[in-house]
């Protein structure tokens, strides 16, 4: 069984997990609507993706 050599301290192991924080997302401005939307989604308001009718958008 793996057992450590010695305890890891609390500066390494914050040190490990200083790259697992959950990053800011990411929006970018529609070529056609001026909305913000997701990069790599459908555009919601529009139904639209990469010029492509994917849906079309509900009457809410």
């Amino acid at each position: 069984m793996a057992v450590p050599k010695s305890k890891i301290t609390k500066s390494k192991r914050g040190m490990r997990r200083a790259h697992d924080a959950i990053g800011t997302t990411a929006y970018i401005e529609d070529k056609d609507s001026g909305e913000l939307r997701r990069p790599h989604h459908v555009d919601l308001k529009s139904g639209m993706y990469r010029g492509k009718q994917i849906f079309t958008p509900s009457e809410d």
